[in-house]
């Protein structure tokens, strides 16, 4: 038995419940008014399913955004699946929650991050409590975009 608590660890899965919580609540209501997420994922993580033209143009992280169009969003255990639009090319993508690097609701100014000790900052989860985001920004459905202008 070891003699340390885990903390960094037993964070990151009361934070993939949260995730798995909310998608539940979205693939069964839809998403709530302005609610809308950015999910950046390391398309590298073991279970990562994309097309194979997505994998190359990202060979490591990718970003999607859930927000106008998507489609048959299955919540799992281990992860989730979901339809979304690639210029008008719907494409099936499987994501699991330990692929996920930040999730991102900008409508609440909510995020959360994930990291690793490979990572070049802090080893310990970060929970992000104001996003800044530009007022009437245009976003396309499923537009990959850069989280940098989110962080603080």
């Amino acid at each position: 038995m070891s003699q340390d608590i885990d903390y960094g660890n037993l964070m990151h899965t009361a934070m993939r419940g949260l995730i798995k919580s909310v998608l539940n609540s979205v693939a069964d209501n839809g998403l709530p008014g302005a609610h809308h997420f950015f999910i950046t994922f390391d398309t590298r993580q073991d279970g990562v399913e994309l097309a194979d033209w997505l994998r190359e143009r990202y060979p490591e992280e990718m970003t999607i955004v859930m927000q106008h169009w998507f489609e048959n969003l299955e919540v799992g255990d281990e992860g989730f699946a979901i339809t979304l639009n690639f210029g008008d090319a719907p494409e099936p993508l499987y994501i699991p929650y330990a692929a996920i690097k930040t999730f991102v609701d900008p409508s609440v100014e909510f995020g959360l991050r994930f990291e690793s000790p490979d990572d070049e900052e802090e080893a310990d989860p970060i929970i992000e409590e104001s996003i800044e985001v530009e007022e009437g920004a245009d976003q396309q459905d499923a537009e990959v975009v850069s989280l940098d202008s989110f962080r603080k």
